[in-house]
């Protein structure tokens, strides 16, 4: 399930601090109110996660994870290594 983050329309709010953050289905609506203090909220566009140092894998570091390597013998034949 993704992360939505959300924030109050209006004001500041001491017990959801104005700005929230809830895990919720592809499929549900979006909210229009905090759960908290039942004020009108907005959905903020934020930003994504991403690996800050990017190794390519290894044949053993892909091996290890849980995956099957091929090698590419001739055109559209492979064999597994």
């Amino acid at each position: 399930m993704p992360l939505y983050e959300y924030e109050l329309c209006e004001g500041d709010c001491a017990v959801c601090g104005g700005r929230f953050t809830v895990r919720r289905p592809l499929n549900a609506p979006e909210l229009t109110q905090c759960p908290v203090c039942k004020r009108p909220v907005r959905k903020v566009i934020s930003l994504f996660n991403t690996p800050t140092k990017l190794k390519p894998l290894s044949i053993s570091d892909a091996k290890k994870a849980g995956f099957t390597v091929y090698k590419r013998v001739s055109k559209g034949e492979y064999e597994r290594q």
